[in-house]
């Protein structure tokens, strides 16, 4: 056979193997996945974004903006395959606040630009009840083939949280469980006819005096089987206590329900909730410590054979909070590492009033202002790396390997053609590794292995992988620096260089220093049983390697 003809087929084969995937629907659990009842069990991984209706006007942000079905193309456009949709428990349980026409609720806040902006962008909104309001932004995300999680976040319609709010705990003012449950039934109900409602989230961030594990059982499981009873097709997600941030009672008792296959469990994790930990402390010691505890407190859930669901977590979009930047490459590196579901805080690019602010901007919001484009296009390249599964039942026949996911940037480490150096590109084109009990990296279905060749060098493939420079091991408080030895005993990391190039310099950061930034060295071996690409590169480069044999051996 001649090598054109060897390639082509090369290129068919390979191409062949990335396909569409679209979710099944219901939704069940495996284990620790949440995967597609209607499409053979594989895994689909809850990529969401959380889209806000529960502030005083009651109805979805941004619908002065722009058109809802356009909103709802954009969260698409944007890499997400889901919304978290959240709603106060009083649209649904106080009849007299449902009623409330959409116009009205604006205009008892004084919003009259509001109005003016639903009559131009959605006017078959704007005397609508607001709970049917609720039910049209519903009825566009079904069209639209997004999904859905519906989240009680709060019972009166307002900014959430406090420990004083009356919202916080089953007996505060605002929040009397029999309404509750009796608002859970309704919701699950009234929506168990739309497709994409595929979860609901019983209630967000419980916290304040009266939190107490032994209620929190009563209610929750309570809660947990009326949204069964009323619509059994929907995953039911179940929060900790102190703002979300613990759930770690679930290791000494588990959740007793006559149900299966649908519970999901979710936290919440924001570079605010330890910014003094960011600002003042060594990053990867920093990393380290907050990792671990957050794995004490709800990751053990994974092991445990559940879902967990980050249901919140984000970032100042503008890039200048330094705390949520340290905070967001070593969420990044986590989420990356475990697979993780989630949804990102927020869309919303601005609010109609929040806290008694009129038009308020929200920096954490995917969208801008006006809610015609995104905020920050640069993360959203970003996070693309974990808007996909790389771990989970199906989608995929390729045997496991690793991926060297660089956190920092979103990519992963991979050979800009068959001869030339290591750079970082989308984790889809990365290579595929082993990484083996020597601890050496090798790329999967090769003899090549990844080596130093010395400070500010080039990281290079060798041959001879048996000496120091070979083997990696990950170091650091944060576990997040590959380190090697040159054959001179130097003790190097491997880093990225100002064009992407994979390099080697003296580790940075590793202890007490906390004006230090490691980012560029940070990086984490990650595991995949998903996807194409390093299945692709591993079997063309077998096959180049066969090629050279016959041709020049």
């Amino acid at each position: 056979m001649h090598l054109s003809s060897t390639l082509l087929i090369l290129l068919i084969t390979t191409t062949s193997l990335h396909h569409p995937f679209t979710a099944a629907l219901p939704l069940s659990t495996n284990s620790r996945w949440i995967v597609n009842d209607g499409g053979g069990g594989d895994r689909v991984k809850l990529s969401c974004v959380n889209w806000v209706s529960h502030l005083d006007a009651v109805v979805a942000e941004g619908l002065s903006k722009q058109p809802v079905d356009m909103i709802s193309k954009k969260i698409l456009n944007m890499g997400f395959n889901c919304v978290r949709l959240t709603y106060p428990l009083f649209l649904f349980t106080n009849d007299s606040l449902g009623s409330v026409t959409v116009r009205q609720s604006l205009k008892n806040l004084g919003l009259i630009e509001s109005i003016a902006g639903f009559q131009a962008n959605n006017p078959s909104f704007i005397d609508l009840p607001l709970i049917k309001a609720f039910q049209e932004v519903v009825a566009s995300l079904d069209r639209n083939n997004v999904m859905m999680i519906l989240d009680n976040q709060i019972s009166k319609p307002g900014w959430c949280c406090s420990d004083f709010d009356g919202n916080g705990f089953f007996g505060d003012r605002y929040f009397d469980p029999d309404v509750w449950l009796k608002g859970l039934s309704k919701v699950a109900t009234m929506f168990s006819n739309s497709t994409n409602v595929v979860g609901m989230s019983l209630r967000n961030e419980l916290r304040g005096p009266k939190q107490n594990v032994s209620v929190w059982y009563r209610y929750m499981q309570k809660g947990a089987e009326a949204v069964h009873a009323a619509n059994p097709n929907v995953l039911v997600i179940l929060s900790g206590l102190s703002y979300d941030k613990d759930l770690s009672f679930i290791q000494a008792q588990d959740v007793n329900v006559t149900f299966s296959n649908k519970l999901v469990f979710e936290a919440h994790w924001y570079g605010f909730s330890n910014s003094e930990e960011w600002e003042s402390g060594n990053p990867n010691q920093v990393c380290g410590r907050i990792v671990d505890n957050i794995m004490g407190k709800s990751g053990f859930l994974l092991e445990k054979g559940y879902p967990l669901f980050i249901s919140e977590w984000g970032v100042d979009l503008r890039g200048t909070n330094e705390n949520d930047n340290r905070y967001l490459n070593c969420f990044m590196a986590w989420a990356a590492d475990h697979d993780l579901d989630w949804a990102i805080w927020t869309l919303a690019g601005s609010y109609y009033y929040r806290e008694g602010v009129v038009g308020m901007e929200e920096f954490y919001g995917v969208l801008n202002w006006d809610w015609c484009g995104p905020r920050n296009s640069s993360f959203l390249d970003k996070i693309s790396a974990i808007q996909t599964p790389f771990q989970g039942p199906g989608l995929s026949n390729i045997r496991p390997h690793k991926v060297i996911f660089h956190p920092a940037t979103g990519l992963c480490v991979k050979r800009q053609s068959f001869f030339k150096p290591l750079t970082l590109g989308p984790c889809t084109e990365a290579e595929g590794w082993d990484y083996t009990q020597r601890k050496t990296l090798t790329i999967k279905g090769t003899y090549y292995c990844l080596q130093t060749d010395g400070v500010g060098k080039t990281a290079k493939l060798g041959l001879i992988c048996t000496d120091n420079s070979s083997k990696w091991e990950a170091i650091s408080a944060s576990k997040l620096h590959l380190s090697s030895k040159t054959n001179n005993g130097t003790v190097v990391c491997l880093d990225v260089d100002s064009e992407n190039n994979i390099v080697t310099n003296s580790c940075r950061c590793l202890a007490n220093d906390n004006m230090c930034d490691p980012s560029s060295q940070w990086f984490k071996i990650i595991n995949i049983t998903t996807g194409a690409g390093a299945e692709s590169y591993s079997r063309v480069d077998a096959i180049l390697q066969t090629l050279g044999a016959n041709l020049f051996g």
